[in-house]
């Protein structure tokens, strides 16, 4: 599997989280990361099979879905000042507003394209590591369908508060995290550009990809 097949599935992935149908705070809190996650990923799997705008890649019914159930599930902050560096914090409120709205749509963007590759994969977990009491965990999958199994690592949290659950902050495909991957991009962006450009890299990137239409 070459670099480009591998974030396309690690997007993917991260996709099949963001797309998964809604549940209670309360069971959320209650679920231990590894059931979240094997849960998330078969109602998701249903989902992507039976839904035909995203089947097709739409645009606008994957950043419909991404907007109403990323958020409960991923810490998309705490991605993005991961992928950015320590030149986040230097951000204004502004930039980092613009750098998360970017960012969401670049990985929207490659959704649209893997989504439509989904068929007969199915999610094995992988025993969970760690104690009760731990506040960081990985849970480790693995994504079998056609050709080679495809070793999937998530990195969650549990978040402070009462029915607060678990939220993911990264993700690792065949050994590659891909926050750790775009830090690299990035990193190369603001040392030649500064933050505003790579915020403007990034704009320029997603209207390249929409072939110069938003949305």
């Amino acid at each position: 599997m070459n670099r480009r097949s591998i974030f396309r599935t690690a997007s993917m992935l991260l996709a099949s989280i963001a797309l998964a149908g809604p549940w209670s705070f309360a069971q959320a809190a209650d679920e231990a990361p590894d059931v979240m996650i094997k849960r998330l990923s078969d109602e998701v799997l249903t989902i992507i099979r039976t839904d035909k705008g995203v089947q097709s890649g739409d645009i606008n019914r994957i950043m419909q879905v991404v907007d109403s159930k990323i958020m409960p599930n991923v810490n998309f902050q705490r991605m993005t000042a991961s992928a950015v560096g320590p030149k986040w914090r230097e951000a204004t409120p502004e930039q980092q507003k613009r750098l998360q709205d970017e960012f969401k749509v670049l990985l929207v963007r490659t959704y649209a394209g893997a989504l439509s590759q989904i068929s007969d994969e199915a999610v094995n977990m992988k025993p969970l590591r760690g104690s009760p009491t731990d506040t960081e965990v990985v849970v480790r999958s693995e994504i079998r369908g056609r050709g080679d199994p495809i070793q999937l690592e998530y990195r969650l949290e549990k978040t402070p508060g009462q029915g607060s659950g678990w939220k993911i902050f990264n993700l690792n495909v065949l050994g590659v995290w891909l926050v750790e991957t775009y830090r690299s991009q990035f990193t190369q962006e603001i040392n030649a550009k500064g933050v505003d450009g790579l915020i403007t890299s990034l704009s320029e990137r997603n209207r390249s990809n929409s072939g110069g239409k938003k949305g």
